[in-house]
């Protein structure tokens, strides 16, 4: 079964760091670190930094792993 994040994550166009975490997907911390490595795209207003609603997608789904199923 796949996970649909379409459905979790509510819709916006960019959202906050703190708005990410809130949301219970990244951490600020962990979300900068990424930033950092250019792991993830953001987009700066201000002194602020923003990730698109696109971008979270894209991560999420290229780093969520199957799970295995034992039977």
């Amino acid at each position: 079964m796949k996970t649909d994040f379409e459905k979790l994550i509510p819709s916006g166009v960019l959202f906050s760091l703190k708005d990410v975490e809130n949301m219970g997907i990244i951490k600020v911390n962990m979300a900068k670190k990424l930033i950092a490595k250019r792991m993830i795209e953001y987009v700066k207003i201000g002194s602020k930094l923003h990730i698109s609603r696109g971008e979270l997608l894209r991560y999420l789904e290229e780093n969520t792993k199957a799970r295995m199923c034992t039977i």
